[in-house]
């Protein structure tokens, strides 16, 4: 294996050194398990088999074939670590490499290591986004080592793992609203912050969304449906000390799930917040299935409706999941009669 950008990324360097300054025991000096993290990127570039198979004089095989790092090249903590790695093709070389060359394009392996066994696994979609960001320059930019590639790898716990629990820690209770805007497909819009609040807010937003788990063409039209209806977006005015949301919404089933973020947030671990996360929305998806069979009971049976009002008064969040019910529904004659009366309904129990 052929070494690239400098032998190698590595970013075990930071993390020794703060271990290794000032006094104590080596408990004492030893960093806090979550927040440890380390990257490496490794850079290969194969042969072809022509190549590949000439030798030395002696019959040896020839210096070209590829060597395998030693260990010295790994950091390895001393407790167990999640794990992520992805190899990355640079498409314009492999557009661009001709028959006769014997070498193939380089190739790279960036291999992130953090945070629990299993807790990276929540996060696979994050940080396929963040290596996507590397691929995209790190052709142009191989080069530039220390300006860019290497400060990019620095922070992907910080810009990947942590930015749900920021979220959590700077809206506090006002995480309701966030949760509701997530859930009911309303657009947000923040103002008088700096980009990093900005992009930590799109990613909750985005990791909290029911994109995925509903068909694609009802998130269009509920978030068409939804812009309609109120006219105005959320808005989050971060001008001041501390976040102020307008024309924002929220029910029982978002400050529920908000008290259970803010119970989660003790321990200061980051990696439990995306799977409350993922339980949210389970919990929002299972909710839903439950009222269009209750609908499409209550199309021919008035026990059946009743068991619609019972749910929708209970589940607390029955304002967003009919309006989720109504336009998946909207074709269908039968269904829209019981979600109109279920709309009644709902209109009567909020005046009540």
């Amino acid at each position: 294996m052929l070494p690239s950008l400098q032998e190698s990324v590595d970013g075990d360097e930071r993390e020794l050194e703060s271990s290794e300054e000032g006094g104590g025991s080596a408990e004492e000096r030893r960093p806090e398990r979550y927040s440890n993290s380390y990257y490496c990127l490794y850079g290969y570039q194969g042969y072809s088999s022509s190549e590949q198979a000439v030798g030395s004089d002696d019959g040896s095989p020839s210096s070209a074939t590829s060597e395998t790092p030693s260990a010295e090249d790994f950091s390895i903590p001393e407790f167990r670590v999640g794990c992520y790695y992805c190899l990355l093709q640079q498409e314009k070389l492999l557009e661009t490499a001709t028959v006769e060359s014997n070498i193939s394009p380089p190739e790279y392996v960036t291999c992130f290591l953090g945070g629990s066994e299993k807790g990276l696994e929540l996060f696979r979609l994050e940080l396929d986004i963040y290596v996507q960001g590397l691929k995209t320059n790190l052709d142009s930019e191989k080069s530039n080592l220390e300006t860019y590639i290497k400060p990019y790898l620095r922070s992907w716990f910080e810009d990947s793992v942590c930015p749900i629990q920021r979220v959590v820690q700077l809206f506090q209770e006002k995480l309701a609203f966030l949760l509701h805007a997530a859930l009911s497909y309303t657009p947000v819009e923040v103002k008088n912050s700096d980009e990093r609040i900005k992009k930590d807010i799109h990613r909750f937003l985005s990791a909290a969304s029911l994109q995925g788990l509903i068909q694609e063409g009802t998130m269009t039209s509920l978030c068409i449906a939804m812009t309609e209806e109120h006219h105005k977006s959320v808005v989050i005015d971060c001008s001041g000390p501390q976040p102020q949301f307008h024309n924002a919404g929220s029910n029982k089933f978002c400050d529920d799930w908000m008290q259970a973020f803010l119970n989660g947030a003790e321990g200061g671990n980051p990696f439990p917040f995306r799977q409350i996360l993922e339980n949210f929305k389970l919990k929002a998806i299972q909710d839903t299935n439950n009222l269009k069979r209750f609908i499409r009971q209550a199309e021919m049976n008035h026990y059946a409706l009743f068991k619609c009002f019972v749910f929708l008064k209970n589940c607390g969040s029955g304002d967003v999941l009919l309006k989720i019910v109504k336009v998946e529904q909207a074709e269908m004659p039968e269904a829209k009669n019981v979600i109109t009366v279920l709309e009644e309904f709902m209109r009567e129990t909020a005046v009540a």
